[in-house]
């Protein structure tokens, strides 16, 4: 598997840098890896890096971005943080990855039993871990699918709300970066959403 150069991203389409990920995806799910010398991958990237696409996902310890889509050194931005929410700094930093980088692609990749998605359905309040979780309220406020048992203990309730998330995240984006949405509207980019199910391994994109 080689490493992208300047000019195999420039040639990339941004559903090109989708089908990339999939692909991906499958071979983790099957327990197979692409065959990558991730020291000459060292070596290769040390004077300049050429990611084709940037992932925004949650800090849980199970949703490594380059192992569950089996990319290497320089392919990927990853961005991380629970409930993987939206702020001012990851939003210019997707700014940086496409605008400047020359990325072709923003995912929003929420997961399944997310900790930080039921800690806010469960009004959770500890420390500054409150304001981030008040970040996924909207989500909550805009499931209306549910009408009891609207906690943490609901399952059906967690992943609607997940789900909810990361659809109204990459509405923000849009909203929040001018930068980003013109991009979008030209073509040069997408912004795509999608699940990671912590228990089989695959992510389901968002059409």
């Amino acid at each position: 598997m080689y490493t992208h150069t300047k000019q195999t991203q420039s040639n990339l389409t941004p559903e090109d840098a989708v089908e990339i990920l999939k692909e991906g995806n499958k071979r983790f799910i099957q327990n197979l890896k692409a065959n990558r010398n991730l020291l000459q991958q060292v070596n290769e990237t040390s004077d300049g890096q050429y990611p084709f696409a940037a992932i925004l996902s949650c800090i849980d310890s199970r949703i490594s971005a380059e192992l569950i889509f089996d990319q290497g050194l320089g392919d990927i931005f990853s961005i991380r943080i629970a409930g993987n929410i939206l702020n001012e700094d990851i939003i210019g930093s997707m700014e940086f990855a496409c605008k400047l980088a020359g990325s072709k692609l923003i995912v929003v990749l929420g997961h399944t039993k997310c900790g930080a998605i039921t800690g806010a359905c469960n009004h959770v309040e500890m420390g500054s871990l409150t304001g981030l979780l008040n970040k996924i309220k909207p989500a909550i406020d805009k499931e209306t699918a549910t009408e009891v048992n609207r906690d943490g203990t609901n399952s059906n309730f967690v992943k609607n709300v997940t789900e909810i998330n990361v659809h109204l995240v990459m509405e923000e984006i849009r909203k929040e970066s001018n930068i980003l949405a013109e991009m979008e509207q030209n073509g040069q980019i997408k912004i795509v959403g999608g699940l990671y199910d912590v228990e089989t391994g695959m992510v389901n994109f968002y059409n």
